[in-house]
């Protein structure tokens, strides 16, 4: 097993996964802002050479135009005025030559951002426009307005030539704005034609950092949880030897490591608990054997031993008849002697039988038995011993438990023989009493005798334990730990009740004693029942 101390060396070496996210992080902002920048760049490009074409190609186009038209009207007038001699007709060139003059100040402007001839030949159409006007215009309007008259003059030829040459130097400066618009459309064209490039460049480098940073992560940090989490679903099931190993985040070999001292400490536990199962097996074995010893043993009690116990009681009481008074005091005594041994024998062996018996009987199947049913069948056993004691036994309601009849019976016929037996000077005077506790029925069995001190609370529960001599108190000693392993076998405890504050008004009249013990409720039989059917009597013990 791989010790924990090489782990944290080994994942010291390792990134953590913050880093590992972290650097994932950085590259996909490191390209956000490459991407951005590039985008950026040429949407620009293509935001510029838009706005040239709209801001300064097409005005400056639609003013050349406008330019034209100015100059053609100024053209038209002056030659109507000049055929006609009449004032209105100048009215066109009068309005072309305002409208040549705004026009101007507006391609001056915008030929500042066209390519350097267009800018020189504006000036050269400006310069032919005031060419014109000078030499041929204004001199034919003074000229037909000196005389009043239509004037048709030799210059005519001269203002045609003068006019061509300047619709010359116009054309040639459309021409220029024509060739700035399509140089200025074809590189529009292109920079679209770039942003687009630029786009699925960013689309497609995206989608490959995007891949490449899920199988890294994949790889690096998510696959070495999938095999931690492998190994630790192993452990789980119980396969506590295997060693959990992860190569990935500091976090995940540090998590690996935790995994390992736990699956260590475990492994150690269940070798302990191995260690102790078997140990315990080998108490086990040796308790059913001790089991069956003793199951020989109340065997040969109750068949090998009871005949010849028999014979040596019977023989001891022919002797005991036939010689009675022949021999001396002494021979009397001897033989009363033997027979009470043999008698007192006969009975301990009857006890011990029945106290080994408890729980291992035939019919061994516990169901509900009624506590009233049980103590109308002890008081049955008890009647001649009731009767010649002038006791007297009350009872309430007692409930339905689950038990066998036989061994409920001999607890109250134990319990109310020791109330019988250890009386004092008034008849003896019985209460048994129950009621609920929670999950378990609580009894009490007090009386007015003698009382037991509280120091012997729980030696009078031990086999064989007596606290008075058997010729004023006979019996063997065995009732009441007859009444704790019958108690403890259906599932209560049994205990003398010290607290005298708490002992019924019967057994307030003398010292008296007060026996309590459980036994669990039945969910069948919630309450207490008064009227129970006598079942037959059965044989005492104890």
């Amino acid at each position: 097993m791989t010790t924990p101390s090489r782990l944290p060396d080994r994942s010291a070496r390792r990134w953590p996964l913050s880093r590992i996210i972290g650097a994932a992080v950085l590259v996909i902002s490191v390209f956000s802002v490459v991407a951005m920048a590039a985008g950026g760049l040429a949407l620009g490009r293509l935001d510029q050479q838009r706005g040239r074409v709209e801001n300064i190609i097409d005005p400056a186009a639609l003013d050349a135009q406008a330019l034209d038209s100015a100059l053609l009207n100024q053209e038209t007038g002056l030659r109507g005025y000049a055929l006609s001699g009449q004032q209105d007709f100048l009215a066109p060139y009068t309005d072309g030559l305002a409208a040549e003059q705004s026009t101007i100040t507006t391609l001056r402007t915008l030929a500042t951002a066209l390519p350097a001839p267009s800018a020189a030949n504006l000036e050269t159409v400006i310069q032919q426009a005031h060419t014109w006007r000078i030499r041929y215009a204004e001199p034919l309007i003074k000229q037909v307005a000196a005389s009043g008259k239509p004037v048709v003059s030799p210059d005519i030829l001269a203002g045609k030539a003068y006019f061509d040459a300047l619709r010359a130097r116009l054309a040639a400066f459309q021409a220029d704005v024509s060739a700035a618009r399509a140089q200025t459309l074809h590189e529009l064209n292109d920079a679209s034609d770039t942003l687009q490039v630029v786009l699925i460049v960013i689309a497609v480098v995206l989608a490959a950092i995007v891949v490449l940073l899920a199988v890294a992560l994949r790889r690096s940090a998510i696959r070495p949880l999938y095999r931690l989490a492998g190994s630790a679903r192993r452990v789980a099931d119980g396969d506590f030897g295997h060693e959990v190993v992860a190569s990935g985040p500091r976090e995940v070999d540090q998590l690996a490591a935790d995994v390992n001292r736990m699956r260590g400490r475990i492994l150690a536990e269940l070798t302990a608990l191995h260690e102790a199962n078997e140990a315990l097996t080998a108490h086990a074995t040796d308790l059913q054997r001790s089991n069956a010893e003793l199951e020989q043993f109340a065997y040969v009690a109750s068949h090998d031993l009871q005949e010849p116990l028999r014979k040596v009681t019977s023989f001891c009481q022919l002797l005991q008849r036939r010689y009675a008074g022949q021999l001396d005091e002494r021979a009397d005594q001897y033989i009363e002697f033997a027979v009470d041994g043999a008698k007192r024998m006969q009975v301990l062996i009857n006890d011990l039988l029945a106290f080994s018996r408890v729980g291992r009987s035939a019919a061994g199947e516990t169901g509900p038995v009624s506590c009233a049913a049980a103590l109308a069948a002890a008081q049955a056993n008890l009647e001649n011993q009731l009767t010649q004691s002038g006791a007297t036994v009350t009872a309430g309601p007692l409930p339905v438990v689950s038990a066998q009849l036989p061994l409920m019976t001999a607890v109250f016929q134990n319990l109310l023989g020791n109330a019988i037996k250890f009386r004092g000077e008034a008849p003896p005077r019985v209460s048994v009493t129950a009621a609920q506790d929670g999950t378990s029925w609580l009894f009490a069995v007090s009386d007015n005798g003698i009382g037991i001190s509280a120091e012997y609370a729980e030696r009078i529960f031990v086999i064989f334990q007596r606290l008075h001599d058997r010729a004023t108190y006979p019996g063997t000693g065995i009732g009441l730990a007859m009444c704790r392993k019958i108690i403890e076998y259906f599932g209560g405890r049994i205990w003398l009740d010290t607290d005298t504050d708490t002992d019924t008004d019967t057994a307030a009249e003398g010292a008296g004693a007060v026996f309590r013990f459980t036994l669990p409720v039945l969910p069948e039989y919630p309450s207490l029942r008064s009227q129970p059917e006598l079942p037959q009597v059965q044989e005492s013990h104890g």
